[in-house]
């Protein structure tokens, strides 16, 4: 699959860390669609094809933790639990660095756990390095869409 042609769902619920996230992956030259969900329940129903907002399966989750609705920690255990989307790759992208916020991430199956940087700069290039690595050079596994 083309790298420009895998969805990268995005899951935040804040609209300021929301255009961050999209202008630093427009200015990396990251074209990939992104769909952005609001809330745990809106990142639920796009996944799993029970609302409007459903699509074909994305290829990279970029999930906040701290959501309305379901947390980030709940989206990610029923992300693992179907097997639809077992081995889609989900990064933590969060401003929080607690260690119990680390590890329930990791217990639970995520692929990458990255704290936002606070300076736009460090953030572009954490946004350029999750781009390149995420959709050019990780393998991921041949799945079926829906």
């Amino acid at each position: 699959m083309n790298p420009e042609n895998k969805i990268i769902l995005l899951v935040e619920d804040n609209p300021n860390d929301e255009v961050l996230t999209l202008r630093a992956l427009k200015k990396n030259q990251i074209s990939n669609p992104v769909v952005v969900a609001h809330d745990g329940l809106e990142a639920v129903d796009f996944l799993f094809a029970t609302g409007p907002s459903a699509g074909p399966l994305p290829q990279l989750v970029l999930l906040d933790l701290k959501l309305p609705k379901l947390d980030g920690l709940e989206v990610l255990r029923r992300i693992r639990s179907d097997p639809r989307t077992r081995l889609l790759p989900v990064v933590i992208l969060t401003t929080s660095t607690e260690q119990r916020d680390v590890i329930a991430g990791y217990q639970l199956g995520v692929n990458s756990y990255v704290a936002k940087p606070v300076d736009f700069t460090q953030f572009h290039e954490a946004v350029r390095q999750l781009g390149s690595y995420w959709l050019v050079l990780n393998v991921a596994p041949e799945r079926s869409e829906r």
